[in-house]
Formats: structure tokens, sequence, C-alpha cells
């Protein structure tokens, strides 16, 4: 079945949609808050169909993200209380005691790594607000992980160029269905184990 090649297309089409990067702005703000979809999935291929402004799009990806991390931060900070309960129905409690565990343990190397990695970084910023983290290292360590992590994906993305994208176009079937068998399988080994 060639749905994640339909997607791949569709994906590729709005990567050049004349309002992309307004749209690639509001996603990577709202993912640093509350919206779970991570805003690597429109910084790729708006590289890939444009590679001159690849490093304009990392830019402005990690701006709008850490400014969607401030908002995070806030949220934690003035109203964590008032949260807290939706925090909790939403199954994010575990995670968000991880992140005070971490803040706890590393303190501002927590926000760093949660920047950069898969790690939920909306709970680490709500988390920093909550337990009142600094604000400044707050965002000086959000600015440093989140540039690193959309500033290497750029780079892939450029460093790769066109041979990169045959072998996506390729290939997209294949890692789109390994990637479900692979979350089935985590989610499985989770409810389980």
């Amino acid at each position: 079945m060639k749905l994640f090649s339909s997607l791949y297309e569709h994906a590729m089409r709005w990567a050049v949609h004349r309002h992309a990067q307004w749209y690639l702005a509001g996603l990577s703000f709202a993912e640093s808050s509350f919206f779970p979809i991570p805003p690597d999935v429109m910084l790729a291929p708006m590289a890939l169909a444009d590679n001159k402004k690849a490093w304009r799009y990392a830019t402005m990806t990690t701006v709008a993200s850490v400014a969607g991390g401030m908002l995070g931060y806030l949220i934690g900070y003035l109203a964590f209380d008032a949260i807290e309960p939706w925090v909790m129905d939403a199954g994010y409690g575990d995670k968000y005691q991880l992140a005070v565990d971490w803040f706890e343990q590393w303190g501002i190397w927590a926000i760093l790594i949660a920047g950069f990695s898969p790690i939920p970084y909306k709970i680490f910023t709500v988390a920093a607000g909550a337990i009142s983290m600094a604000f400044l290292p707050f965002v000086l360590a959000s600015l440093a992980g989140r540039g690193a992590r959309f500033f290497l994906v750029t780079a892939l993305i450029v460093w790769g160029g066109e041979r990169m994208e045959h072998t996506i176009k390729k290939y997209v079937d294949w890692l789109g269905w390994g990637l479900v068998i692979v979350i089935i399988a985590a989610l499985a080994w989770h409810q389980f184990y």
C-alpha cells in the first residue's frame, strides 16, 4: 500500500506553499508548549524543497520553538495548579515527574537535553516554569538544545540533497510502515511490561 508515498508528496507540496514558513513558525511555537507534532516533520521537507532557504528555516524554527517554550514556561509558572489535572488526565503525569526529577538531578542540562532529543520538550518547558527555574538560563539552554536539533536536521537534509530526496521517495513506504511497526511494538511492550 502506497499510503506514505502519497503523504510524502502532499508534504512536499505543502513545503513550497507560499505561506509554508509561517505554518512552520506556528507549528514550532505550538509544539513547544502544547501541540504534539514536532516541527521536524515540516522543517525537513521544506529544507529539502528549497536548500537555499534551509538555514533560514532552521533559524525560524529555533526562534519560534524557543518562544513557544517561553509560553510553556509561563504556563507552568503562572497556571500549573489550573492545568495539573489536565496534565494527569492526559497521561503526562509520569513524564512531568520525570522532568522535575531531571531538573533536580541535572539542573539546566535537563532543558538542553530535552530541547535536542525526541523527549517531549513541552513537558520540560511547563515543568521549568512550575519549579521556577531561572528564566535566562532556561532560554539560553533552550536556544542551544533546540538550535542544535533543528540545525542538525537541516544540515543532514542539505548534505543529502537531491540524492536524499530520491532515496526517501524510493523507500518512504518501507520507512513509514517500519515506523508504524516499531510504534506498535513499543506500545505493546509498554502495555505488557
